[in-house]
């Protein structure tokens, strides 16, 4: 998305104290004035506006007593059974997570769930051979940052040490990733390879390629490939992400990972279908597992996805119509960003081509003090060094901005304040 900025922007990092002082002036009573307003806006989590909701609503009733309640095997989707989900809904999550359908296990409305069940399963029983997670000392688990902090709050809640691997435009640090990975007490990797959460990149093809081909010293290493935003473009210009699980195959590496997916962002998160994909052997791990964990995933409501959606073209269509409520949205964020900070060296901030985050990085050491101001006047934003391991941004400078769930009449306020709370933040780290 390219907007143009403000050309009269005056870089405040270039101004004697003196105007320094009249802009922090000038901003208070800006600022004041928001105050005033008495706002309660949240822009805390990335969740799909209630318009976005309404796009699934004709699933709640796509149920009836005349509907036909028979997967295409001929099981009765109302009963036990199908223990790896409907077989036509397992091939659209392979088409979309770009994997074989034949390796597609399906879980419940959590991807993360299923996230967090699979670190479990490391821990109680091990991979590759090894023994379990848990019986083994001081493991670390490499987390590229800025990242996903609901992922890294998973390791840390089962006791990795977290390694913090820094993001570029390209993805992870592969230089860094793979002098890591010569330890055998690195474990695994987070990754969110599309239109990453928070920065909105996208692996390059060399960066994926260098993920198939690690040798990592632990036999048990496993990267977790959360592809959480794989069809959620919003331009007529997505980005490309190379096949991983194409690579890996190549390089003979398919076991070193754990693919996901979800429909969260798609029809209902709360009501949805999260999906995981694996090599044989992780494959056949899973399922031996899961025959003592259920007797079977939700079907009827796989059903309801499968009526609702139909096939892959039936997913890129929903995804279209979540594009048009969305872009206008970024549209929104973006252009204010542009208008009241571009050309004044106090923040930088990603445009990306799709996902459910924009990315801001104001000067070092005020991201907490924007926080705090936008919280003072009413806006909720996600905590500062939310983005990084143990909440700890060593800069404290990067904010993740979630445009989607307010309308936009509300995003243009918070926004706003947005703007004056970091060049307020600014101007005072400059005078001190």
């Amino acid at each position: 998305m390219q907007l143009k900025g403000d050309a009269l922007s005056v870089d405040f990092t270039s101004l004697p104290k003196t105007e320094l002082e009249k802009k922090k002036q000038s901003l208070q009573e800006r600022y004041r004035d928001f105050q005033a307003k008495k706002l309660n806006l949240n822009m805390a989590r990335g969740k799909p506006g209630t318009d976005q909701l309404r796009l699934s609503e004709e699933m709640l009733n796509i149920l009836t007593s005349d509907s036909n309640l028979h997967a295409s095997t001929g099981e009765d989707c109302r009963n036990y059974g199908l223990p790896n989900g409907l077989p036509e809904l397992r091939t659209i999550f392979a088409q979309m997570m770009d994997v074989d359908a034949d390796h597609v296990i399906l879980g419940g409305n959590s991807s993360l769930n299923m996230m967090f069940d699979t670190v479990s399963l490391g821990m109680t029983k091990g991979f590759g051979g090894c023994e379990p997670w848990g019986r083994q000392d001081h493991l670390k688990f490499l987390c590229p940052s800025p990242g996903y902090d609901r992922h890294f709050a998973v390791t840390e809640y089962f006791g990795f040490e977290l390694i913090t691997v820094k993001m570029t435009p390209e993805g992870p640090d592969m230089d860094e990733v793979e002098e890591y990975v010569k330890d055998p007490t690195v474990k695994g990797m987070w990754c969110v390879p599309k239109y990453s959460n928070p920065t909105g990149i996208t692996y390059s093809d060399e960066t994926v390629r260098r993920i198939a081909n690690l040798k990592p010293a632990a036999k048990d290493f496993r990267i977790f490939w959360d592809n959480a935003y794989c069809v959620h473009d919003l331009t007529d210009t997505p980005d490309h992400l190379l096949s991983l699980w194409d690579e890996c195959k190549k390089a003979g590496t398919l076991e070193n990972v754990f693919f996901f997916a979800s429909t969260s962002k798609i029809t209902f998160p709360g009501a949805g279908i999260a999906a995981m994909a694996c090599g044989d052997e992780n494959y056949k791990q899973l399922r031996r597992r899961n025959s003592f964990q259920t007797i079977g995933p939700d079907k009827l409501n796989e059903l309801r996805h499968l009526y609702f959606l139909k096939d892959f073209n039936g997913v890129k269509a929903q995804m279209a119509k979540h594009r048009a409520l969305l872009e206008p949205k970024f549209h929104t964020v973006l252009s204010k960003l542009e208008k009241e900070l571009s050309g004044k060296g106090v923040a930088t901030w990603s445009k990306p081509n799709g996902g459910y985050f924009i990315s801001v990085d104001v000067l070092p050491g005020c991201a907490k003090r924007v926080v705090q101001l936008c919280a003072e006047a009413g806006v909720k934003l996600t905590d500062a060094g939310a983005t990084f391991p143990y909440g700890k941004d060593p800069q404290d400078s990067n904010i993740r901005v979630a445009p989607t769930f307010p309308p936009i009449s509300e995003l243009e306020q918070a926004m706003e304040l947005f703007c004056i709370s970091v060049q307020l933040a600014a101007v005072e780290k400059l005078l001190a």
